[in-house]
């Protein structure tokens, strides 16, 4: 068992993004780290120069159970329940979940595809006691926000928890997250319990779903102890603007000291030299 795994979803049109963020996890990462990556079947050859001692390739059918099938146009069809089919992103949703749950590390580091780590990452600063943290953004779901309240609702009924109570709720959501494989595992058996059926048939049927609030939601709402809150660890900008060089620097020289990665959205077209840009920036303020 190792003690950090990296776990990204991506796809073909994303492989600048990936290719910047692998290499700062071969970086920022211990030796013995993998970095694990999810693609659709179709995608695999576009990734598979990486594969290697420290990244390992994975596809959507190596992961899920073999009565999922691809439609055309990127939905899903369960063979055992055909209807209504799986969205893609939900799809891409369930395998990171069965990915985190089956990979033999001590923690998992959930990583987007338009991150990319700044900073040495040591699970040690993350830990309390001996215990991962949890990401959470206290009380930062508000009642206009009617995707995060829905998604607090349908983790709730996926864990037999009570219905969810008024706004403002926390928040689980962000681009880099450190994920307990056995949270992951104790996660699923839940949901297989109290809907009487396989965790991913569960999953998948529904409509609107966030895997990061079930897992947040399960973490704080039935784990015997409450896990300890994590620092902001990626220094975010979801402007979908792109970025010019002096917005980079400025950038770069917010980033928090807990922050052990960045991520520049890649809605917002910033050319990758720009990306860089700040990418050095971020590594020179976290060096002082």
């Amino acid at each position: 068992m190792t003690e950090l795994a990296v776990i990204t979803p991506t796809w073909k049109p994303d492989g600048a993004f990936f290719a910047e963020l692998h290499r700062s996890v071969l970086e920022f990462t211990s030796d013995d780290t993998v970095h694990h990556v999810i693609v659709p079947a179709a995608h695999k050859s576009a990734f598979s120069g990486y594969a290697g001692p420290r990244c390992r390739i994975w596809t959507h059918p190596e992961l899920l159970p073999r009565r999922y099938w691809r439609m055309p146009g990127g939905t899903w069809l369960n063979a055992g329940h055909p209807w209504p089919p799986v969205r893609g992103w939900v799809m891409q949703q369930a395998a990171k979940i069965a990915a985190a749950g089956m990979i033999d590390a001590d923690a998992i580091l959930l990583a987007d595809s338009d991150v990319v780590l700044v900073r040495p990452v040591e699970t040690a600063n993350f830990r309390v006691d001996g215990e991962l943290s949890l990401f959470r953004k206290p009380d930062a779901v508000h009642d206009g926000m009617d995707r995060h309240v829905r998604w607090h609702q349908v983790a709730r009924d996926l864990l037999g928890l009570p219905a969810a109570p008024p706004p403002p709720l926390n928040d689980y959501v962000d681009a880099l997250i450190f994920w307990d494989p056995v949270v992951v595992r104790a996660m699923q058996d839940r949901i297989g319990e109290i809907t009487g059926k396989h965790w991913v048939d569960a999953f998948t049927q529904q409509l609107h779903i966030s895997e990061f609030i079930v897992y947040g939601v399960y973490a704080d709402e039935l784990m015997k102890q409450r896990p300890p809150s994590s620092p902001l660890i990626c220094h975010s900008s979801y402007d979908r603007r792109p970025m010019d060089e002096a917005g980079a620097l400025a950038f770069g020289d917010g980033i928090g000291q807990d922050a052990v990665g960045m991520m520049i959205s890649s809605h917002s077209n910033t050319p990758l030299e720009v990306r860089r840009t700040a990418e050095r920036r971020c590594v020179e303020v976290a060096r002082k």
